[in-house]
C-alpha cells in the first residue's frame, strides 16, 4: 500500500497560519500541541487550531503543495481552509500597481 503524505495548516494564537508536510498529520500535530521542538515556530504559539489537511500520494507534489500554500497571502490561505474553491483563482491574480 502507498504512502500517503499530508500538508497541513495550523493557526496560531497570535493569529499566524503555520504550513507543514508530514506522513502523519495526527502525531505532528500533536507534537505542535505538546511542544516537543523548543525551536518550532508554533512552540509558544498556543493554543493551536488544526484548520487545513491536504493528502498527496507523492512526496514530491506535497512538497510543492506546501511551499506553494507558503507563499500565499493570508485570505488565499483562508479560502482554501473554507474550501471557497471559486475564489482562488480571482485571489492568484497579483494586484498590479497603477503608476
Amino acid at each position: 500500500m502507498p504512502e500517503t503524505y499530508y500538508v497541513y495548516m495550523i493557526l496560531c494564537c497570535n493569529g499566524a497560519y503555520y504550513v507543514g508536510v508530514t506522513n502523519d498529520y495526527e502525531r505532528r500535530f500533536a507534537e505542535h500541541q505538546n511542544g516537543v521542538d523548543p525551536n518550532a515556530y508554533t512552540y509558544d504559539k498556543h493554543p493551536l487550531e488544526l484548520v487545513y489537511v491536504g493528502s498527496f500520494t507523492d512526496i514530491h507534489d506535497a512538497i510543492r503543495w506546501e511551499k506553494e500554500v507558503k507563499g500565499w497571502r493570508r485570505d488565499k490561505k483562508e479560502a482554501l481552509i473554507k474550501r471557497e474553491w471559486d475564489k482562488l483563482p480571482k485571489l492568484s491574480r497579483r494586484k498590479h500597481l497603477i503608476l
